[in-house]
């Protein structure tokens, strides 16, 4: 056993450990705001030319240990091109930082090649220790993607969360219950005020098919996360769970929180069946759903994940020429918009009770949407260092809201139509513009549908109480509505809330 051991150890198998440890990495790194499968491809196409290289090597080298240290220094460069390159952007700002680099990067394979290449160059006793080093650098990542994602699965259960125990009304059919959640999408003054923005026909347009759109509304936080958790499950977020402290920094409790939430679970224990429509974004997406819903993927596009892992790489180089990649991805994005959209439209037809789950990222950047619809390039609208100017978010916020709200005026009307009982709609921002500042950050679109019971809302209704007025109203329970309250937190303490001013009262 051994001797059998000491064989493998010596084996030069750790060039391919390490074609497969940056994109394992990176999903690792990512892993709340992908899955694990859109990294598939990547993995298989980096072992696989890994392969070819190690074999060509071996047979120009006459030595798999050559060979093999060959293909891992050829790996470094390729994989590292793109974390080198931002961090001297980072730093300095430099001319033709691609064509210098690249120069570079050309000397260093020629000078490594050449140094591998001589028959005296002995690199036998490299293998056992890079052997173990690419085995626990794979391990390392393979295990902290696991274990986020049996971490987010775990049910509501295991949280400080008290499920609801909802009446249905005895021989009928309940209703629908949609909670569609479009991403920063701000509220009608505010729209006005800071962008010149005149949103009065949408707002007009959904009270005349029967919302009530609450004029004061602000969202409980500016986190995405922290704003959908909050109203599904019906609290505050340091309510939800003793460990939500200013010092605790881990979103990854609020993200199971979201997928697994009271109102999902009250919903379900009654009866009713989970619709959810793909985001994008792991931590939003129910997968688990008794209907998922995604578009199918453009095999011939790179997907987020791919488009992010060029970025790092020496690919990295050609898109600083054509954007084609990122683009691609960029499509796969509008696509999952649209598709969401044309899903909504049908589910009215779909037998009931279903609860239904959309959140839809629109109008948050990427801005993919031109005033008709028309696809536009997202990368005019992002600064060389991946940020977005105030000017040129706004730019990219107005011109897309006219398609969005042609989008949501065609789909609202038909889920209505199409629906055996009415159903009840919470049409939602879960914050406004985030390129604003504070209170504007958090003016949010706020629009309920609830017909018989627009007497159960008024002006200042924030997200926290929308869910306490349905139950309250449709099912049978008897919360007592929470003070609408706003909170800031700062990007790396997000659980270190200050209050922000709610000028509007009930």
């Amino acid at each position: 056993m051994k001797q059998l051991f000491l064989k493998f150890i010596k084996f030069p198998f750790y060039f391919a450990l390490f074609s497969l440890y940056p994109v394992l990495a990176l999903i690792a790194y990512n892993i709340g705001e992908l899955r694990f499968r859109q990294g598939l491809r990547a993995l298989v196409i980096s072992f696989l030319a890994a392969l070819v290289l190690f074999l060509l090597f071996w047979l120009l080298f006459k030595s798999k240990q050559r060979a093999a240290l060959e293909t891992t220094f050829l790996l470094l460069l390729f994989y590292g091109y793109g974390h080198v390159y931002n961090l001297i952007l980072k730093r300095w700002s430099i001319s033709n930082l691609s064509t210098w680099m690249l120069g570079v990067w050309v000397v260093f394979g020629v000078v490594v090649t050449g140094w591998l290449a001589r028959r005296r160059t002995r690199v036998r006793k490299a293998a056992p220790i890079l052997n173990i080093v690419a085995l626990g650098l794979v391990i390392t990542a393979t295990v902290q993607t696991i274990l986020w994602s049996r971490s987010v699965s775990r049910p509501v259960a295991n949280e400080q969360v008290q499920v609801p125990v909802l009446s249905l009304p005895e021989g009928q059919t309940p209703p629908d219950v949609y909670y569609i959640i479009m991403d920063s999408y701000g509220r009608e003054d505010t729209l006005k005020a800071a962008y010149g923005f005149d949103n009065s026909a949408f707002v007009d347009s959904l009270e005349q098919m029967g919302f009530y759109v609450a004029p004061c509304s602000q969202s409980n936080y500016a986190r995405t996360d922290f704003s959908m958790a909050s109203s599904l499950n019906l609290s505050y977020v340091p309510d939800l769970n003793s460990k939500f402290t200013p010092d605790f920094r881990d979103p990854y409790p609020i993200w199971r929180l979201l997928q697994h939430s009271a109102v999902r679970a009250a919903l379900e224990n009654a009866g009713y069946k989970t619709v959810a429509l793909a985001t994008g974004f792991a931590w939003s997406q129910l997968e688990d759903a008794d209907v998922y819903l995604e578009p199918p993927l453009l095999l011939a596009h790179p997907n987020e994940f791919e488009a992010l892992l060029f970025q790092t790489t020496m690919i990295r180089a050609a898109q600083n020429v054509d954007d084609s990649q990122r683009l691609a991805a960029w499509d796969q994005f509008r696509q999952r918009t649209l598709f969401s959209f044309d899903e909504l439209a049908k589910l009215g037809s779909m037998p009931g009770p279903k609860f239904v789950f959309a959140h839809i990222i629109a109008p948050h950047p990427p801005f993919v949407f031109g005033a008709n619809g028309e696809a536009i390039n997202p990368a005019e609208y992002i600064s060389p260092t991946g940020s977005y100017t105030g000017k040129d978010y706004q730019r990219g916020y107005v011109q897309a809201l006219p398609f969005i709200n042609r989008e949501l005026e065609r789909v609202l009307p038909q889920i209505i139509e199409k629906s055996s009982v009415p159903p009840i709609i919470i049409l939602q921002g879960d914050h406004g513009a985030w390129a604003l500042g504070y209170p504007q950050r958090i003016q949010n679109l706020n629009a309920y549908y609830l017909p018989g019971h627009t007497d159960a809302l008024y002006p200042s209704i924030s997200p926290v109480n929308s869910f306490r007025v349905v139950f309250n109203n449709y099912f049978g329970t008897d919360y007592p509505l929470l003070k609408d309250e706003s909170f800031s937190a700062p990007v790396k303490d997000i659980y270190k809330f200050a209050p922000v001013a709610y000028p509007c009262k009930k």
